[in-house]
């Protein structure tokens, strides 16, 4: 039933809005992130993915977003509810379906074997938020099972600042962002349940699909963290550990049904 409407109203749908798009980005409309939004809304319906938001991204000046990653599915959800774009590995846009979506919401595909497509993907990061748009950067550099927040990667950081330094850009916010799978079926999620969900090692995107499909409802809260102000001046691998110890802080509040650490309201 499920293979059934995918194929006859997800991808439908899909593919009608994924044209919207390309004409929407053609002739450059200013409301270009309302047509991915919808998409993943569509997405995450078909999946059973309850997003809730908690905070905001910062307002008023390029931001970049730094976030723990736990499976595919992050993208559709927070896709789903801000106009942001995403920094992710260059594999994604080979999948089905994820690629389509990925594309529609101009994300920056980036060759992590290629050390020279740095400055390609911070010139299309500037682009994306000086167009006052949000750009998410999975910081991990790989996804986890969701209980923890790996160590953070700064490189791509030290990257924006450089990039400021040679353009216009002063300053930028760092804000931190967590993703937590919180309940499956209304229910708190277990640590085997965890890896029906996340993406981890060398699993398959078929088998981790077919995991997602088969588990129910599962509820995701997005929160948003304090943005950081920074300047090329500072020190990329200190803003990096601040923004990663605030993003433990409501990992850890979210999972265990904690009092929240402040989020920002925009």
């Amino acid at each position: 039933m499920r293979t059934l409407i995918f194929a006859l109203v997800v991808v439908p749908i899909l593919l009608v809005l994924g044209i919207v798009q390309k004409i929407i980005l053609w002739v450059k409309l200013p409301f270009w992130h309302a047509v991915p939004m919808l998409a993943h809304k569509v997405v995450c319906t078909y999946l059973g993915i309850k997003v809730t938001q908690i905070g905001a991204p910062a307002a008023s000046k390029p931001t970049l977003l730094l976030s723990n990653h736990i499976s595919w599915m992050d993208i559709p959800a927070i896709g789903s509810i801000v106009p942001i774009s995403f920094v992710a590995k260059a594999e994604v846009g080979r999948w089905p379906i994820v690629s389509t979506l990925a594309k529609l919401q101009k994300t920056i595909f980036v060759d992590r074997t290629r050390k020279t497509d740095t400055g390609r993907v911070v010139t299309e990061m500037s682009d994306r938020m000086n167009e006052g748009r949000g750009v998410v950067l999975f910081a991990e550099g790989t996804s986890d099972i969701g209980s923890h927040v790996l160590p953070f990667r700064s490189a791509l950081v030290g990257a924006t600042q450089a990039a400021m330094k040679a353009g216009d850009a002063t300053e930028i916010y760092i804000q931190p962002m967590c993703i937590a799978y919180t309940k499956l079926n209304g229910l708190p999620i277990s640590r085997a349940e965890r890896t029906k969900i996340a993406w981890v090692g060398d699993m398959g995107l078929t088998d981790n699909m077919s995991d997602i499909l088969l588990s129910g409802t599962k509820s995701v809260s997005i929160m948003f963290g304090e943005p950081m102000l920074i300047d090329g001046t500072m020190d990329r691998k200190k803003i990096t550990q601040q923004a990663h110890a605030q993003v433990c802080e409501m990992l850890v509040a979210l999972n265990r049904g904690l009092p929240l650490p402040k989020a920002h309201k925009g």
